[in-house]
């Protein structure tokens, strides 16, 4: 029975809309699963108001008082949470007071800014800006900037996040799994605490646990497995494009969980720029299966105007969302043909909840940048 067709439409999705069409990719299972392709008469984001508590949201991360800023011994500020994940913000500029091990979640750092070293179980990760860090469930583990603050982007999973499978693409696409970086053997012991201890941290269903020790608990010498902490920088991820068509954000994925999808975001060539009918812009979409985040970590984002480095973005499953309309003017004089952003998407399979870090940098207008006739 399907496909089916009505009415108006395009032969190929994202290709040579109707004149005076809007085209919205209606889908389940993010980009994976059964679409249809509405063509609207008008932009579905048109909207004059919103009531209610359903609205795309902005936040200013920039603006978040993280409490390890001032505190090196705090924990990690929440912004964005469900049953799956956590997204929480570090801001240090001293190292950690102790060695921190988390009992609950595996964990993604992402350095927005800074750079330093990270002791672990399986030895010590030099990081700079652009890394990812990603720490099975349980790592020991203690950070030491060096210079400016690092800004971390923090994404603490219930379950382990996998790298995506080696499917038509082969293994070497979007990053050669050689790129990823391992810890290095041996390292020096971190300093004790002002008596003269070494101090652990443990953390389960919220709480800490202290544990003292008369050495550095993280002391390994050695080890073998196919377990690891490990480091994977955006610079050696190479996207995937298409010069006729625009490609769903899912070709972007960097790690996944049955409750998240995180994707990356890179500078690459401008998707469609050698065909004039195809749409180079992401096409409108409501969500249907997936609360979306965007955290902007460099460069102009393709379909966005007002947002800058440090911002995050979140638009829950229900309501529309796709270019803001100057991202639409911006796209019509484009002279350029290459973007330069850099991006980490979280798609997250249950709805999100906003937590302190969120109540602190929000942008309360952010859902009115889709009128027309507002400026951003």
């Amino acid at each position: 029975m399907f496909p089916q067709s009505r009415g108006r439409f395009s032969r190929q999705a994202h290709c040579d809309l109707p004149e005076g069409t809007f085209e919205e990719e209606f889908a389940r299972q993010g980009f994976f699963g059964p679409a249809s392709h509405l063509y609207h008469a008008h932009a579905p984001t048109e909207w004059l108001r919103i009531e209610g508590p359903l609205r795309p949201r902005a936040y200013d991360l920039r603006r978040v008082e993280a409490a390890d800023a001032e505190d090196p011994a705090a924990a990690l500020t929440p912004v964005l949470g469900n049953q799956d994940l956590r997204i929480k913000l570090s801001r240090r500029t001293q190292a950690m007071p102790f060695a921190y091990r988390n009992a609950d979640a595996d964990l993604i750092y992402f350095v927005h800014r800074g750079a330093g070293e990270m002791a672990t179980d399986f030895g010590r990760l030099y990081y700079e800006q652009g890394d990812y860090l990603v720490l099975p469930r349980g790592t020991t583990h203690r950070i030491f900037p060096q210079g400016e603050e690092s800004f971390l982007l923090v994404i603490a999973s219930s379950e382990m996040p996998e790298l995506p499978p080696a499917d038509r693409m082969g293994q070497h696409s979007p990053f050669d799994r050689a790129v990823l970086r391992l810890p290095e053997i041996p390292f020096s012991a971190g300093p004790p605490n002002a008596v003269g201890e070494w101090e652990l941290v443990i953390e389960r269903e919220g709480q800490w646990t202290r544990v003292f020790y008369p050495f550095d608990p993280i002391d390994t010498v050695g080890w073998k497995g196919d377990l690891s902490a490990y480091a994977l920088n955006v610079r050696d991820i190479r996207p995937v494009t298409s010069g006729r068509y625009h490609l769903p954000p899912s070709v972007h994925t960097t790690l996944r969980t049955s409750g998240f999808v995180l994707c990356t975001f890179t500078p690459r060539r401008i998707e469609g720029i050698d065909d004039e009918g195809a749409v180079r812009l992401p096409f409108y979409h409501r969500n249907i299966d997936y609360d979306e985040v965007l955290f902007y970590h460099a460069g102009q984002f393709m379909s966005r105007a007002g947002i800058d480095a440090g911002m995050m973005t979140w638009h829950p499953q229900g309501i529309h969302h796709g270019p803001q309309p100057k991202a639409v003017e911006r796209d019509r004089n484009l002279t350029k043909t290459h973007h330069d952003e850099v991006a980490v998407m979280i798609d997250a399979v249950h709805p999100l909840h906003p937590l302190a870090g969120a109540e602190q940098s929000e942008i309360l207008e952010y859902a009115e940048s889709w009128m027309p006739q507002i400026d951003d």
